[in-house]
């Protein structure tokens, strides 16, 4: 599926992944391949994702690795969007 992270400045990522976990106000959940269409506000937290990234060197130090091996973008509030497998999150 394909994710696209963008902020107020720039397009942080986009490329293909395998999962995508966001920090929902409701609470934390997983999108995988051939999810519900969904929308949702997000909190402060971590966006998690899985997958073999190739993330633009100027964007790089935004991101950092977490323990399982996902990559890990930190927010502090935005909304997602999720529609025939593609992820748009819009990330403050």
């Amino acid at each position: 599926m394909h994710l696209e992270i963008v902020s107020p400045e720039a397009t942080l990522f986009s490329g293909e992944v395998t999962s995508v976990t966001v920090p929902g106000v409701d609470g934390e959940f997983q999108m995988f391949q051939d999810h519900a269409p969904i929308v949702s506000l997000l909190q402060e937290g971590s966006v998690k994702i899985a997958g073999n990234l190739e993330i633009e060197e100027e964007f790089r130090s935004r991101f950092s690795k977490g323990s399982d091996g996902k990559t890990v973008l930190k927010i502090t509030s935005g909304t997602v969007e999720l529609k025939n497998n593609k992820i748009i999150v819009l990330a403050d």
